[in-house]
C-alpha cells in the first residue's frame, strides 16, 4: 500500500490483501507474485492463504481522502496492485465488505478496481444498477480471446468508468465493437484504455504495430489512451543510439532486449499518450 507509486496512471495504491492465482496468459510472468516471494510471502497460488492487513493501512485512503478535499483535487487509488479483489475465495468475503465501505465513505478519491475475474463483478459487489461515481471499472485483455471473454461482463456494469489494462499486450485487438457498442445489447462503452509490453525476466516482446493500432481504434472512437510502456523490448529505431541488446524482428521491425523498461521507455511513434477519461 502505497501513498507514493511508480505507475503512471495512478496516484496511489491500496492493497486489502496480498495474494492471488494465475488465471491466463498474462499472469505467467506476474510481478506482484515475484515481488512476493522475494520478500518471504508465499501467498500465491489455489491453497495459499492471503495476506492481511491493519486498521493503519485501512486509515490510509481515508488521509488521501481529506488530502484530496482540502486540496479541492480529486486523486486516483489503484485497487489492488499485489491482488484481485474478484477473486472467487469466502475467506476474502469479510475484506471485500469493508472495501466497499471504505469506497463509499471515501468520496474523492476514484478507486480504479482491476480484474482478471469480471465475471465475478456481479455476485461480489452491494451495487447494482447505482454504482458510486467514484468506481472506475477495469479488466486485463492481454490478446482477442480474452477481450472476447471478458468484455461482455465488464460492460454490463453501469459504474462510472469503464477501462482495460492491454499490458502485458500478447496479441494484437479490436476492440471497435466494444469501445462504441450497440447499446441494444445492452453493453456500456470503453472510456480508457491502457497499453503496455511486458517487462521482468522472460518478458515476451511485444509487437510495435499492435499498440499503433489500439491507439488509432481509441482515437477514431473516443475513448482515452495511455501508452504506459514498451517494457523490457523496445523499437531499435526509438532507441538510444548506444543500445545492444538480444533483437528480434516483427513485422519488419527490429526490437531490441534492454536492461531496463526505462531505457525503452514510453515515447509512442514520438509522442507521449498520457490521456484519462472525465469522470466529474
Amino acid at each position: 500500500m502505497s501513498k507514493k507509486t511508480s505507475i503512471e496512471w495512478t496516484d496511489h495504491t491500496f492493497n486489502p490483501w496480498w495474494g492471488c492465482e494465475k488465471v491466463s496468459p498474462a499472469c505467467q510472468h506476474c510481478y506482484a507474485e515475484t515481488f512476493s516471494k522475494r520478500i518471504g510471502q508465499a501467498v500465491w497460488g489455489a491453497h495459499a492463504p492471503r495476506r492481511f492487513f491493519g486498521e493503519a493501512k485501512w486509515a490510509e485512503p481515508l488521509q488521501w481522502n481529506a488530502e484530496a478535499k482540502n486540496a479541492g483535487e480529486r486523486k486516483r487509488v489503484f485497487c489492488a496492485s499485489m491482488a484481485d479483489v474478484f477473486e472467487n475465495r469466502k475467506d476474502l468475503d469479510e475484506w471485500r465488505s469493508k472495501l466497499w465501505r471504505l469506497i463509499e465513505i471515501t468520496p474523492m478519491l476514484d478507486w480504479l478496481l482491476l480484474t482478471k475475474r469480471p465475471q465475478n463483478i456481479g455476485k461480489m459487489v452491494p451495487w447494482k444498477n447505482e454504482w458510486p461515481d467514484n468506481i472506475w471499472l477495469g479488466t486485463t485483455v492481454e490478446n482477442q480471446k480474452y477481450a472476447e471473454e471478458r468484455l461482455p461482463h465488464l460492460l454490463s456494469h453501469k459504474s462510472k468508468i469503464r477501462f482495460l489494462s492491454c499490458e502485458p499486450m500478447l496479441g494484437e485487438l479490436d476492440l471497435r465493437q466494444w469501445i462504441k457498442p450497440d447499446r441494444n445489447n445492452g453493453l456500456h462503452g470503453i472510456d480508457w484504455i491502457i497499453a503496455g509490453g511486458e517487462s521482468g525476466p522472460g518478458a515476451r516482446p511485444m509487437n510495435p504495430n499492435w499498440p499503433r493500432k489500439l491507439r488509432d481504434q481509441a482515437v477514431s472512437l473516443g475513448a482515452s489512451f495511455h501508452f504506459k510502456q514498451w517494457g523490457q523490448w523496445g523499437p531499435k529505431d526509438d532507441l538510444p543510439p548506444a543500445t545492444t541488446g538480444q533483437t528480434t524482428m516483427i513485422d519488419g521491425e527490429t526490437m531490441v532486449r534492454v536492461k531496463s523498461k526505462t531505457i525503452s521507455g514510453r515515447m509512442l511513434d514520438g509522442s507521449t499518450w498520457d490521456e484519462f477519461p472525465n469522470s466529474f
